[in-house]
């Protein structure tokens, strides 16, 4: 059997991601599709609207052959190691390609970007040094270099101010640093762009739209049109018998906690933060009571959104620079949901696997990295202050991975 792989979060699974998936199929020919998933927190600091099950279940109920999740650490971070993480763990699962969405569309431009900026290294470097130092935020500084070393060339380069292309590149640049014979592909974003709004006379929004109409008190039956039936029902069931759906403004009293009750260089110590940025959080912390004004209390030129969001997932799951810099890599495979191909496709592989799969928790409880994924999962539930339904916390020791009936 002939695999290829995806990387995504499906927040919720949507009609774009499932283009996309049947494209994938289509394009590679391959006979598994093997997507690498983000857990409970995402790569833009947030919660996720539903746990890593019940996306899992929606993947695996839209066509996607096996579910994995990327761990905490990759799944969290910035968009380079995000990247390392995922493409690690396609190519440790024997995939011959990975297929991402972008907005160009073109893989010419993506090998293109890749090959302009290795021969560029050293100028790109100094250009985006140069930028930081005028209290440029990281992704500014990265696109005013990107312009600076491409200004003189006429082949067809990637917009790299667009998200997906950004992930796209730094796909490609995983692959390449991991000297893996993995094959990309990419497919063109349609209609929706990621921070687009929902729109009534489309049937395919982003998930960001759509988190949106909910977050603003839209009934499921609104976002109807946008997602598959099953992923429809899974978000019903979510709704109706386990929790309210995540976000900041639903774990920010437990998160404010959390600050106040540190210290100022505590806080310092977790990942992410620099430049002083905890005394802000902390302020910010002390006098503001919704995430909202939080927020727009400490956000800047010199630190996007999603960094700050990113800073803020650290505090509240308590991950350090020093559990940060001592992770590297991947070092398990985590099945979080299969279809019976998947199932028989993991089977074939599984002697020749270099990292343990582990679809136990409690065998493998002692690894650091999954000691994480299992922290950030309580943390999780935890967050979602339910007052019905049956507590998750502790659910990695209880759920084994979801096979499609």
């Amino acid at each position: 059997m002939k695999a290829t792989g995806i990387v995504v979060e499906y927040n919720p699974f949507h009609n774009g991601h499932l283009h996309h998936l049947q494209q994938t199929r289509i394009k590679t020919n391959s006979d598994i599709v093997i997507a690498v998933m983000s857990g409970n927190f995402l790569q833009r600091g947030e919660p996720a609207l539903v746990d890593k099950w019940t996306r899992a279940k929606m993947a695996i109920d839209a066509g996607v052959d096996l579910v994995i999740e990327l761990p905490y650490a990759f799944a969290t971070a910035q968009a380079s190691d995000f990247a390392k993480g995922a493409i690690f763990l396609l190519d440790a699962l024997k995939c011959h390609s990975f297929c991402f969405g972008s907005e160009e569309g073109s893989l010419e431009a993506f090998q293109q970007t890749y090959n302009l900026l290795l021969t560029k290294k050293d100028d790109y470097n100094t250009a985006i040094a140069s930028n930081m130092k005028k209290g440029m935020s990281y992704p500014k500084a990265l696109n005013e270099a990107y312009s600076e070393v491409s200004k003189d060339t006429t082949i067809r380069l990637v917009d790299l101010s667009k998200p997906n292309n950004i992930l796209g590149y730094h796909y490609i640049q995983a692959a390449n640093m991991l000297n893996s014979k993995i094959r990309p592909e990419t497919i063109q974003r349609i209609v929706a762009n990621y921070h687009d709004d929902a729109s009534n006379s489309e049937t395919i929004a982003s998930a960001t739209g759509i988190r949106k109409l909910l977050f603003e008190g839209q009934k499921l039956s609104e976002v109807n049109t946008y997602m598959p039936s099953t992923s429809l029902e899974s978000l019903k069931e979510w709704e109706s018998t386990h929790f309210s759906f995540g976000s900041w403004e639903l774990f920010y009293p437990t998160l404010r906690l959390l600050i106040l009750r540190s210290s100022k260089e505590k806080l310092s110590q977790i990942a992410e933060i620099t430049e002083g940025m905890e005394n802000a959080i902390w302020k910010a912390a002390l006098t503001h009571s919704n995430f909202e004004s939080f927020m727009q209390q400490i956000k800047s030129k010199r630190f996007t959104w999603t960094r700050i969001q990113r800073m803020l997932t650290h505090i509240y799951t308590d991950f350090t620079w020093s559990q940060l810099r001592d992770i590297h890599f991947p070092t398990y495979i985590r099945p979080l949901a299969m279809s019976k191909n998947g199932q028989a496709y993991l089977q074939s592989i599984k002697k020749d696997l270099q990292l343990p799969l582990i679809s136990r928790v409690a065998a493998s409880k002692n690894d650091k990295q999954l000691q994480l994924d299992i922290k950030a999962a309580d943390l999780y539930y935890l967050g979602l202050q339910t007052s019905y339904g049956k507590s998750m916390v502790g659910s990695d020791f209880r759920t084994n991975p979801i096979i499609q009936k």
